[in-house]
């Protein structure tokens, strides 16, 4: 195109021209194979990696298709440099695999030597492999199909495993087909894509119905299933959608959490129970092995938390599912997601699910408060360290907030805090129930029941509802404080607003901002997330909310 939206530049940085009007469809295109790195206003800055463009090509997409992208909306050239490195990362993919020979020994193969070599002599790949039984193929040890697949990785050599999985102890698993719900066709294809490949991420939005997802791939799997979630509150909504959805009763369900220890043919358990220790050894690692699990589920899994993936580099026999609204993790860990939960096997973006009317439509703002002069000074006179927390818990963002409550009079409002001294003040001065980490589980469901159904219309709450909570009559999120630049927590915040909403109610979605503080720096990280997938947000002045 002469004249397109995209700069393809020899770094393999891509630039987008946001106000071009085929910024969108350009961009639609482009987020498959690159990541997003700035967002101001006016120019996105996407880069191209070799992560990027493995997860691509897992997920059904080839060089020539990712090239023709470029080519298409690219106002100049593409660098032939750029077009070269790509075809030729894209090739990398694969050209190791990871099977079994007819004894159902661990093989590792290729037909181009030369890398077979190039990567048997590596020091960490080296001690993995114990025989060299033919020119293509090398015999790994049996307990490393996890840890090879890392190093793999790591060196730029991505295998594809065919090495195949247990099937697990049969369980019969259907949908519910007895009323008039029905996966959507989204949720078929993620559920397909994913069965065909055998393990491997499922990305969708906040609300687009990845649970659903999941039992979608229990019904076809028809084995003992573990389900990995953030907190109790997840594992119970998991299990009251699982009996909503499919012919599974809850004789058929058990909990393992820090409450209950039940092991049954679907056992919905948490993260914090298997990463916790008891004299330095994991207490409940025995759940991983309690029964012949054919299918594990990780939910949110760029939540996974570091020692879950060593516990996962051992359970690559068994077929592994992720859940996610974003691959995106703060620790830059997306390469173990990869290598051990698997690729990114399906990915619907967030704007097109909008338009088929699946998910509601949103509106984010920043609204950028200023400090009366003794916070500015208090913030000036401040250590590094403790600039964040001042300006994100400034007193002068509660009348912002009350202002927002009363412009927002007959919705559902979340407010949303990192710090428990704010949520305080904030449920004081506004006479709002609160959720903290302290509430009792029993307690939370009681008010999250009571903001579903219109009773509690306020409702302030820690980081503890960024997680899989399921509140569809949401419309408005106010966030007043965060983890710092987190795009993941970003993701999960604006996925509260995104359910359909009966009421009809498009979503408004506002992040506080203390002016001219590290508050704001830490906005613009979180603020790319909201550009990766396609929404816009206006800079509001918080004077111009007051009535």
């Amino acid at each position: 195109m002469a004249n397109g939206p995209l700069i393809v530049q020899s770094d393999r940085t891509v630039l987008l021209e946001v106000a071009h009007p085929d910024a969108e469809a350009a961009r639609h295109e482009l987020a498959v194979f690159a990541e997003l790195e700035r967002a101001p206003e006016h120019i996105h800055t996407y880069r191209v990696t070799r992560l990027g463009l493995w997860n691509a090509r897992a997920a059904g997409h080839d060089a020539e298709n990712m090239l023709d992208t470029l080519n298409r909306w690219s106002k100049f050239p593409v660098p032939p440099s750029v077009a070269l490195d790509i075809t030729e990362t894209v090739g990398r993919y694969g050209r190791l695999s990871i099977e079994r020979d007819d004894e159902g020994t661990l093989i590792l193969r290729s037909a181009d030597r030369a890398v077979l070599t190039e990567v048997a002599r590596n020091k960490r790949i080296s001690p993995l492999l114990v025989g060299h039984p033919t020119e293509d193929t090398y015999v790994i040890d049996a307990w490393a199909r996890g840890q090879i697949k890392q190093e793999l990785l790591k060196i730029g050599w991505p295998a594809e495993d065919f090495a195949g999985y247990t099937p697990g102890t049969p369980h019969e698993i259907a949908m519910d087909e007895t009323s008039d719900f029905s996966l959507r066709p989204y949720q078929h294809d993620a559920v397909n894509t994913f069965v065909a490949g055998g393990s491997g991420v499922v990305v969708l939005p906040c609300g687009a119905g990845k649970t659903l997802v999941g039992a979608g791939a229990m019904a076809e799997t028809k084995t003992t299933t573990l389900i990995l979630v953030t907190n109790t509150v997840s594992a119970r909504q998991w299990r009251d959608e699982l009996l909503k959805r499919t012919t599974l009763t809850p004789e058929e369900i058990g909990e393992y959490s820090g409450q209950v220890k039940e092991v049954k043919p679907v056992t919905i358990a948490t993260y914090q129970i298997l990463t916790a220790k008891r004299k330095g050894e994991y207490a409940h690692l025995a759940l991983l092995d309690a029964l012949d699990w054919g299918l594990i589920v990780y939910d949110e899994v760029h939540l996974l938390p570091a020692p879950v993936f060593k516990l996962t580099a051992d359970l690559q026999a068994r077929r592994r599912l992720g859940l996610t609204a974003t691959l995106v993790r703060e620790d830059g860990r997306e390469g173990d997601v990869f290598s051990l939960i698997g690729p990114k096997r399906f990915d619907a973006p967030w704007k097109e699910i909008e338009a088929q009317g699946f998910i509601s439509p949103a509106v984010c703002y920043e609204v950028r408060i200023d400090l009366p002069e003794y916070e500015r000074l208090e913030y000036a006179a401040s250590a590094d360290d403790e600039r964040y927390r001042l300006a994100s818990t400034a007193p002068a963002k509660i009348q912002t907030v009350r202002d927002l409550v009363a412009k927002h009079k007959g919705e559902q409002i979340l407010i949303i805090g990192q710090y428990l001294d704010q949520i305080d003040a904030v449920s004081d001065a506004l006479g709002a129930p609160k959720i903290t980490g302290a509430t009792p589980v029993d307690e939370r469901e009681v008010l999250f029941q009571a903001f579903r159904t219109g009773e509690v219309p306020v409702l302030v709450v820690s980081k503890v509802a960024n997680f899989s909570i399921d509140l569809p009559e949401a419309s408005v999120a106010i966030q007043i404080s965060g983890s710092y630049g987190s795009r993941q927590e970003e993701a999960q915040r604006l996925g509260r607003l995104l359910r359909p909403k009966k009421s009809g109610h498009t979503a408004s979605f506002y992040t506080l901002i203390a002016r001219d503080t590290v508050d704001q720096d830490y906005a613009q990280n979180r603020q790319r997330f909201l550009a990766e997938q396609g929404y816009s947000y206006t800079i509001l002045d918080a004077d111009s909310l007051a009535a």
